[in-house]
C-alpha cells in the first residue's frame, strides 16, 4: 500500500497536529522540533531521521512507526501506545540515550 501523506523533510516545527491521523504517513528526516502530537495516530508512519525533539506525543498511536535515527531528546511520551512495536535503531531517546533495540 503506498503511503497515504508524504512530508519527507516537511519543517512542521511547533505545528499543533493533535489528534492528526498520520497512518503510514512518510516524515523522514522532517524536523517536528516541539510540536504538540497528543492523541496523534501515526500507525505504520515512518519517521525515519526525524527531528522530535521537546515534541509532546502524549497519548499518540505508535504501533509499528519506523524510528530509525530519530531524535526523541526531551520528548513526552506519557500514555503513548504500542510504543513496543516501534522499529528503534539508533534512536536518540528522551533521556538523551541511545537505544539499537530494532537494528
Amino acid at each position: 500500500m503506498p503511503m497515504l501523506t508524504n512530508l519527507t523533510g516537511a519543517d512542521l516545527s511547533g505545528a499543533n497536529l493533535i489528534e492528526a491521523y498520520m497512518e503510514d504517513a512518510n516524515l523522514q528526516d522532517a524536523n517536528l522540533t516541539g510540536a504538540n502530537l497528543t492523541k496523534t495516530y501515526l500507525e505504520a508512519t515512518d519517521l525515519t531521521g526525524a527531528n522530535l525533539t521537546q515534541t509532546n506525543f502524549t497519548g499518540a498511536f505508535l504501533e509499528g512507526v519506523n524510528l530509525k535515527n530519530a531524535d526523541l531528546t526531551d520528548t513526552n511520551l506519557d500514555g503513548v501506545k504500542n510504543l513496543n512495536t516501534a522499529i528503534l535503531c539508533r534512536t536518540t531517546m528522551p533521556d538523551a540515550t541511545v537505544n539499537n533495540s530494532g537494528c
